[in-house]
């Protein structure tokens, strides 16, 4: 066989390769542009079991496109930890965790804490089921926040997604 032979078969070859390659890639793009957003989700853990869990309510970071969802439940027995996983949408943002519990007298007590109490770029979060003696883990929920103003110009926080557990 001829050398021209070779490099017109090998040329060839590889234009056919390319063709293909590039066709792949306009197929993906295609898909990818048309697809659903992705809602981020935390995952939870608790005595041996891990949940999913998707937005309770989300919202674009403009406040569009609001959805609601469902609060998830995973039992997290007294003296076992919670353990929530973010997702990296949420890692370097500003949020704030709000663990609700019960005391034997039926009062509730929120213990709250942000990302101003955690290093910055946190991936998991340790919830105790009863930090003291007579409270009990009842429920969680974890916020990320955006700065809003209002009509006369005050800058507040607003939560533009959430995520809730209840755990009792």
């Amino acid at each position: 066989m001829s050398t021209n032979r070779i490099r017109t078969t090998l040329a060839l070859a590889l234009a056919g390769i390319l063709v293909l390659v590039a066709g792949t890639a306009g197929v993906v793009w295609l898909l990818a542009r048309d697809a659903e957003p992705h809602e981020p989700e935390l995952t939870a853990y608790s005595h041996g079991r891990a949940v999913t869990v998707p937005p309770f309510y989300y919202c674009t970071i403009r406040m569009e496109n609001c959805r609601q969802g469902d609060t998830v439940f995973l039992e997290v027995p007294t003296g076992d930890p919670l353990q929530l996983s973010l997702p990296s949408e949420v890692v370097g943002t500003p949020w704030e965790l709000l663990p609700l519990y019960a005391r034997d007298n039926g009062e509730v007590v929120e213990k709250p804490s942000s990302w101003r109490d955690h290093p910055e770029d946190i991936r998991a979060l340790t919830v105790d089921s009863q930090p003291e003696p007579g409270l009990e883990l009842i429920g969680v929920e974890l916020q990320v926040m955006i700065i809003a103003i209002d009509e006369t110009g005050r800058e507040f926080s607003l939560p533009h997604a959430i995520w809730s557990i209840k755990t009792a």
